[in-house]
């Protein structure tokens, strides 16, 4: 049956081949699209970004969602990075924590009418041609520790594992029970959801608070200590980095054992240690957050990193390319180095250079703006990231997470009612995650267009001199171009395909 079917799809994909006699197949391909990471953060904690406030109807919500990524469509951006879990809640549907009282108003609530945000901001997105990261905040259950909490609030349910600190309250990630009940949460998404990364942000024990006094406050681990730490071997500092080290490490391994293709990465503070390099200084992650992000990233336990460097160009202290250039000196694995950048308080002036200043960084393929919502509201700095990019680009391939590029797909053009139509579609194990097209216009200029895997069809109302498709797979790896070309065209140069794809 599936051999006949087969059969009879060739036969039929052969016909469509010889409708158009205006457009003949080539070898010639266009120029290998570019690849840059150009992602924003979308986040939800405290209503920051999206929703604009806890109490919208759903329609408003979903058109705020919209506005957001078409946003980041209109800026030539590729990614977007969503709040899912911005405290131990969920914008989505969990069947382990509750609604987020940012969503709903209330916590453990769900939206009425019901609909599942999550869900609807991975389709908007991939119909865009956008990645979607699913962005976790691990350890952090409360922003006020007095707030009203739904039954299932894991405050509620598992007082034991929660700490009140600075007036918030957190889970204590010494407890091995801790760090597995976050690794089901996190998984739980990864397995139902078609996120194509997740990513930590910058807390995992919490910023140091101060008392009245000035003095720094210990976060009130002790009883865990003395359970889980006192007869390690390690120092209590050197306990609390193991204890995040080990959860980095599971929940790298725990992603590629489910889904191999989705990555994980991690937004660091952007110093590691003060010292590193040397006329770097300030907040210290590794020795006050406990985050040894250096080491994850040297152990390979990161598929990326975007160390938050949110200070200009001229802070000699906190230098934006003193600080890219040493996280780049750490990636000796070659992973991703796709540094954030503070558009909500730099000049977008600033924002501009670091950006040139990223692409003359070897090894940094990219960068993430915080936050979204500054696009919108400051035209400046959307006009500024816009002229940066005046092109797509797609996103940087990962080829550690990859067997190989998926089948080079077929195409065929037809004319209809003045209409020109080409069509496609790849055979092969590989599954395609998006396609690249790209076509070349009567003023000489390539252009290009991220597809959704679904779409197998482009129409346009004039003739391209030339039309190529490539499937992507959710590595990044492009295939082989299939490419028509206009009878009596003559396109612009371009290089051979194998020498662009080769030199990718």
């Amino acid at each position: 049956m599936k051999t006949g079917l087969a059969a009879l799809f060739l036969f039929a994909f052969a016909a469509l081949c010889a409708w158009a006699d205006d457009y003949q197949p080539t070898s010639m391909v266009p120029p290998l699209p570019a690849r840059e990471f150009r992602g924003a953060w979308i986040a939800t904690v405290a209503n920051k970004d999206w929703p604009s406030a806890p109490d919208l109807s759903v329609a408003q919500q979903k058109a705020e969602l919209i506005s957001l990524l078409d946003t980041a469509v209109r800026l030539k951006l590729n990614a977007v990075i969503f709040q899912v879990r911005p405290a131990s809640d969920a914008f989505y549907a969990s069947p382990i924590e509750p609604w987020s009282e940012y969503l709903t108003g209330v916590q453990g609530r769900p939206p009425q009418p019901y609909y599942d945000p999550l869900a609807f901001a991975i389709e908007e997105a991939h119909r865009r041609g956008l990645e979607l990261h699913a962005w976790f905040n691990p350890f952090r259950v409360r922003l006020s520790a007095t707030a009203p909490a739904a039954p299932n609030d894991i405050a509620r349910t598992h007082p034991d594992w929660v700490r009140r600190y600075g007036g918030e309250l957190w889970l204590d990630p010494g407890m091995p029970a801790v760090r597995d009940y976050v690794a089901r949460v996190i998984m739980d998404v990864v397995r139902r959801y078609d996120v194509d990364g997740v990513q930590f942000d910058d807390y995992y024990y919490p910023y140091p608070v101060a008392s009245k006094a000035g003095a720094e406050v210990p976060f009130p681990d002790e009883a865990t200590w003395k359970d889980f730490g006192a007869r390690s071997g390690l120092s209590r500092d050197d306990w609390r980095r193991q204890n995040v080290n080990e959860f980095i490490q599971t929940i790298y391994h725990n992603i590629k054992s489910a889904k191999p293709w989705v990555k994980f990465g991690v937004s660091p503070f952007g110093i590691w240690q003060t010292g590193y390099p040397p006329q770097i200084k300030g907040f210290s992650s590794c020795a006050k957050l406990f985050a040894d992000s250096r080491l994850w990233l040297l152990n390979g336990w990161l598929d990326y990193i975007s160390p938050q460097l949110y200070w200009p160009a001229s802070s000699p202290a906190q230098s934006y390319p003193v600080l890219l250039n040493w996280w780049e000196r750490q990636n000796v694995r070659g992973r991703h180095l796709w540094p954030g950048l503070a558009a909500y308080r730099l000049p977008p002036a600033e924002i501009a250079r670091q950006i040139q200043l990223t692409r003359a960084q070897a090894g940094a393929g990219g960068v993430i703006f915080f936050e979204m919502r500054n696009f919108q509201e400051n035209p400046a700095l959307a006009a500024a990231v816009a002229q940066q990019y005046p092109q797509p680009a797609l996103v940087p391939a990962s080829p550690w997470l990859d067997s190989g590029p998926p089948a080079k797909p077929q195409i065929a053009a037809r004319e209809s009612h003045g209409v020109w139509m080409f069509q496609w579609t790849a055979f092969g194990a590989n599954p395609t995650a998006k396609w690249v097209l790209q076509y070349l216009g009567s003023d000489q200029e390539w252009r290009m267009m991220v597809l959704p895997a679904n779409q197998t069809a482009q129409g346009f109302s004039f003739a391209p001199q030339m039309v190529s498709v490539r499937a992507m797979d959710r590595a990044g790896e492009l295939s082989g171009t299939a490419a028509v070309e206009h009878a009596g065209a003559r396109p612009a140069p371009v290089q051979s395909f194998w020498r662009s794809y080769q030199g990718r």
